[in-house]
Parts: C-alpha cells; sequence; structure tokens
C-alpha cells in the first residue's frame, strides 16, 4: 500500500509545484529529502506510513523565500497535503500526523515537532540545506534572487552583523551554520555535522580567495 501513496504522493507534489520560480525548491529537492527521511526514520525507528508521505508533500505549497507569508507556507502545505491524502483514501488515523510534520518541518514556521515522525522529517529537510548541496541550493536561490554573493568589504561577517537580506554568503550564518545543533535525530545531528563542516571548509576557502591572503585557510579537507 505505501508504495503506491508514494507514487501517488510524487506525483502530486510534482504537479503542486509546477514550473515553480525556486529552483531550490523542485521534485530533485523532494526526492533527496525523502531519501534522508527514509534513511533516519530506520535508523530511528519512526512510523514510515507517517514519514514517507509527509516528506513527499511537505513542500506542495511553495511560497517566493521573499514573501510576506512566507512563515505560512508549512501550514499551508500541510492543509493542501491531508486533504489529498483523505481524497484517495488514506488511513484517516494516520493524516493529522502526517500534517503535523509537514507544518513542523519549516524553520520560518518555528513550530516545534511534537512526534519522532515529524522530527525526522524537519531533520530530513534540513539536511539537504547543507553540505555539498546546500552550497550549491543557496548560491543558485540567491541568484535568482539577484543579490550580490558577498559584502566586498568584509566578505565574511566577523566585525558586522550577517544579513541575508544583503548577500548571499550571509544565509550561512544568519541559518544553515546553525543548523546541525539543532538537529533531534542522532543520525540526522551526525550527518549534519558532518555537511557543515564542509561548509566551513568551503567558507574559509572562499575567504582565502576573495581576499587574496593564501595563507588564512586554516582547514583540512579531512571531513
Amino acid at each position: 500500500m505505501l508504495s503506491d501513496v508514494e507514487t501517488r504522493c510524487e506525483q502530486f507534489a510534482a504537479q503542486a509545484m509546477g514550473a515553480g520560480t525556486d529552483p531550490a525548491h523542485d521534485l530533485a529537492h523532494i526526492r533527496r529529502v525523502v531519501a534522508n527521511a527514509r534513511r533516519l526514520a530506520e535508523s530511528e525507528g519512526a512510523d514510515m506510513t507517517v514519514v514517507l508521505p509527509a516528506a513527499w508533500l511537505h513542500d506542495c505549497v511553495v511560497l517566493p523565500k521573499d514573501s510576506a507569508r512566507r512563515a505560512e507556507a508549512s501550514r499551508l502545505a500541510a492543509e493542501r497535503a491531508g486533504a489529498f491524502l483523505r481524497e484517495v483514501g488514506y488511513p484517516a488515523a494516520l493524516v493529522p500526523a502526517v500534517e503535523h510534520a509537514i507544518a513542523a518541518h519549516s524553520f520560518s514556521a518555528n513550530i516545534p515537532p511534537q512526534t519522532l515522525e515529524a522530527k525526522v522529517v524537519q531533520d530530513a529537510d534540513r539536511l539537504d540545506a547543507l553540505g555539498a548541496i546546500g552550497i550549491a541550493r543557496t548560491l543558485l536561490l540567491g541568484g535568482v534572487m539577484g543579490k550580490p554573493l558577498y559584502d566586498s568589504s568584509e566578505p565574511l561577517p566577523q566585525t558586522r552583523t550577517p544579513d541575508d537580506r544583503e548577500n548571499v554568503i550571509d544565509h550561512f550564518y544568519v541559518k544553515l551554520l546553525k543548523l546541525a545543533e539543532r538537529m533531534h535525530t542522532t543520525a540526522g545531528r551526525r550527518e549534519g555535522e558532518r555537511r557543515t563542516r564542509l561548509m566551513r571548509v568551503y567558507l574559509s576557502e572562499l575567504e582565502r580567495e576573495v581576499t587574496g591572503d593564501y595563507t588564512a585557510s586554516n582547514y583540512t579537507f579531512d571531513l
């Protein structure tokens, strides 16, 4: 039953997202989050019948990053996903847990996850904001939004307050470098810390290259 539901959820997610303007939240992102969620659920003993539909449908409503309603997106996605699952005959007793996992996955919504399954889905989504794929998504979205890469007066925010509304690199300091320590699952935290180390290497090398200080990097590439 679950495999059939997953197929329908993927089709629904693809249709719901359509030709969106946010390349960091596309069907490839959904598939990576599902893969993360599956691994974390297996490691943590979470209920797949809640985790997998929630992972497939967590972004079935996507609002632009600069939208005033951005914090509402996960709640709207939960409502839309719940209506879809009820329509296709998914067990009614499972739907509220799926809705909660979707609503709680969002960083901007700031809804604490109350179940193991919601914690797994949140960690799975946040892992996709970290590491090599996280760097790529951040730069891709920053380019679409027309932001400069960094503040030329101080590329990495050391003495100034980071502001990701002004440049792309500051998003690492406003949000991304903080995610690993906020992971709920043991497996998620371990992988999040590894991916964060890679991001710190990238930032160190970026500073080294844009400032011309070829002795600045103290990082090795042994992750």
